[in-house]
C-alpha cells in the first residue's frame, strides 16, 4: 500500500469514529462533547429547524429529549475524501426515541432516513461542518414509555426469559 492510500484509509476511519461518537453522545446525553464534534460555524439541518451554532444545537437537543431513552444507529457509510482536509458522507440511520407518557410530552418515534454530511479537518481532527437529516419514514409511538414498547415487557431470547429493565436473565430449562 502506498502512503497516500494508508492516509486515506485512516482518514475514512477517523470520520467513522467521529460519527460513532455523535450517536453515542446523543444517547448518553453528553451535550458538551456532542457540540465539540462540529466545526466553529456548522450548518445543522433537521428539516424543521436549522442550527448554525453547535452549542445551541447540543443545548436545544438536551432540552428537547432530556433524559429520555434514545437509540441512534448509523449504518453503511459512504465516505468520499474530496480534498486533503475535506470529505462528504452519507449514513443510513435509524432512531428510537421513547418518551414516558405525561401531560405536555411529545410522542416518541421510530425513524429511518439518511444523514448527509460534510467534514472538515480542523487542527488535525475531523469535524462535522454540515449535517442534513432526511427522513424516509417516521413511525410515531402512541405509548412510548420504554417499559411498554412492544416486546419490552418480557422478551424471549436464545438464553431464556429476560424481564425488561431488570438486567436479569433466567435460563430456559429445555
Amino acid at each position: 500500500m502506498t502512503d497516500q492510500l494508508v492516509r486515506q484509509l485512516l482518514d475514512v476511519e477517523a470520520i467513522k469514529q467521529l460519527k460513532a461518537r455523535y450517536f453515542r453522545y446523543v444517547d448518553t446525553k453528553q451535550w458538551t462533547e456532542l457540540a465539540a464534534l462540529f466545526t466553529a460555524s456548522p450548518h445543522i439541518d433537521f428539516g424543521d429547524v436549522v442550527f448554525t451554532d453547535a452549542t445551541e444545537f447540543a443545548t436545544s437537543t438536551g432540552r428537547l429529549i432530556g433524559r429520555t431513552p434514545t437509540v441512534h444507529h448509523g449504518h453503511m457509510p459512504e465516505i468520499e475524501l474530496t480534498g486533503p482536509d475535506t470529505a462528504t458522507g452519507v449514513w443510513a440511520m435509524e432512531d428510537l426515541v421513547t418518551v414516558p407518557s405525561g401531560p405536555h410530552t411529545p410522542h416518541g418515534h421510530h425513524g429511518y432516513g439518511h444523514y448527509h454530511e460534510t467534514y472538515q479537518r480542523v487542527d488535525g481532527r475531523w469535524r462535522i461542518a454540515r449535517l442534513k437529516l432526511t427522513r424516509l419514514r417516521l413511525d410515531p409511538l402512541d405509548e412510548s414509555d420504554p417499559r411498554r414498547v412492544a416486546g419490552a415487557q418480557l422478551e424471549q431470547t436464545a438464553f431464556g426469559n429476560r424481564s425488561a429493565g431488570t438486567g436479569h436473565h433466567e435460563r430456559s430449562s429445555s
